[in-house]
């Protein structure tokens, strides 16, 4: 008979670790929860799954994917289940998944094939030259989940954040991210001001949209290695990181308006970099 006692027990880890930023750091761990991100999740790295049995009984499918010897409870009451989700009409389906570390080295070694390489991006190991974005103090979790997304969509190598920023694994910005978590490449740095000696001695240009730019973004050149850093949504970018980076650019605007939202104007730029680098790539194929 199973043990009720360890049941409850992981549900109120399961519940921690959906509150908890400390307990998702200290425990190296993190929570999903519906359908489409648990068909996303590497199964290799589930450590438990949660699911009602209506879902048990509906997705057989899904069910089959959780490897032999994983923690598994398939028969939580819908009521019970309500209590442990973090989303206002439960799918009937959670899991308990370990993050995936991420070195700078390794974003260095992830640009996108196909794109152009000009020479400058010395740390891809694949020959082509990195496309970075940096997120300093970035607070809101669904600009962060929409900048993963649209990183992905862009072919950009990696996403770095600084301490100050939202967590990635805040159950907000997984769901946000629609599975990209599990794919586009991230790191979390002290500040953004560290990283600049190791991406200058990559070849890699630093730029950021800037109210005090002194160019337009389209006249900046991202087909070589190329780092985007996008600041807080209400500050913007400090000014101490400001006044350390390369090229500070406009990103033109009409009418009245003063600032973009953070995620439009990151994706601006990346969509940006990732049209440059097509032209590049095919005029070198012609």
């Amino acid at each position: 008979m199973r043990n009720c006692n360890k049941v409850t027990q992981s549900f109120k880890d399961v519940k921690n670790l959906i509150k908890s930023k400390k307990a998702r750091d200290e425990q190296g761990l993190f929570v999903t929860e519906g359908i489409k991100i648990f068909s996303e999740t590497p199964m290799d790295r589930v450590e438990a799954v949660f699911a009602t049995a209506e879902f048990a009984n509906e997705h057989p499918e899904m069910i089959a994917r959780i490897p032999a010897g994983t923690e598994r409870v398939l028969d939580v009451r819908a009521d019970r289940f309500a209590g442990i989700s973090d989303t206002k009409n439960p799918q009937g389906i959670i899991a308990v998944v370990r993050k995936k570390k991420y070195t700078l080295a390794d974003i260095l070694g992830s640009a996108e094939a196909g794109c152009i390489d000009s020479g400058a991006g010395k740390g891809t190991g694949q020959g082509t030259a990195p496309l970075i974005v940096v997120l300093e103090n970035l607070q809101d979790p669904g600009n962060a989940g929409t900048i993963l997304r649209t990183a992905e969509a862009a072919g950009v190598s990696g996403v770095i954040l600084t301490e100050g920023s939202v967590d990635l694994y805040n159950p907000k910005v997984i769901r946000s991210t629609m599975g990209c978590i599990f794919r586009m490449p991230h790191l979390v740095v002290a500040s953004a001001e560290e990283l600049l000696p190791e991406l200058r001695a990559e070849g890699i240009t630093t730029y950021a949209a800037h109210l005090g730019g002194s160019i337009s973004h389209f006249e900046g050149d991202y087909t070589g290695g190329t780092a985007f850093f996008i600041g807080n949504e209400s500050r913007g970018l400090s000014d101490e990181l400001s006044g350390k980076l390369d090229v500070l650019m406009k990103i033109p605007m009409s009418g009245k308006v003063e600032s973009l939202n953070a995620a439009m104007a990151a994706g601006i730029l990346m969509y940006e970099a990732k049209r440059q680098r097509t032209v590049a790539g095919q005029g070198l194929l012609g």
